[in-house]
C-alpha cells in the first residue's frame, strides 16, 4: 500500500469523505475499478485491488480489515488509487 491503514492525515479530503459520506467514497472506489457501486466495501474488492498491484497480504487480513475498519479500508484504497493515478500506474 502507498499509505498505511490509519494514515488519514495524508489526504484529509478522502478521510472526510469516508467519515461523513462513506457510501459515496465506496462508490467512488468501485467506480474507479469499474465495478458495481455496491462492491466498494467488499473483501473481494480489496483482495482484487491488492492482488492486481502485488500488495502483500492475505484474504484473511482483507476480511479482518473490512470487517473491523471499513472506513479506514475504503479510505486506504482511495488514497492508493489517487497516488497510483498521480504516478500514471493506475
Amino acid at each position: 500500500w502507498q499509505t498505511g491503514l490509519m494514515d488519514c492525515c495524508t489526504d484529509c479530503g478522502v478521510c472526510c469523505c469516508g467519515m461523513f459520506c462513506f457510501p459515496c467514497l465506496a462508490c467512488q472506489v468501485a467506480g474507479d475499478m469499474s465495478e458495481c457501486c455496491l462492491c466498494g466495501t467488499s473483501v473481494a474488492m480489496r483482495t482484487l485491488y491488492r492482488t492486481r498491484y502485488n500488495i502483500p497480504g492475505s484474504i484473511c487480513s482483507d476480511f479482518c480489515i473490512t470487517l473491523w475498519c471499513p472506513v479506514c479500508s475504503v479510505c486506504q484504497m482511495k488514497r492508493d488509487i489517487n497516488r497510483r493515478r498521480e504516478l500514471g500506474i493506475f
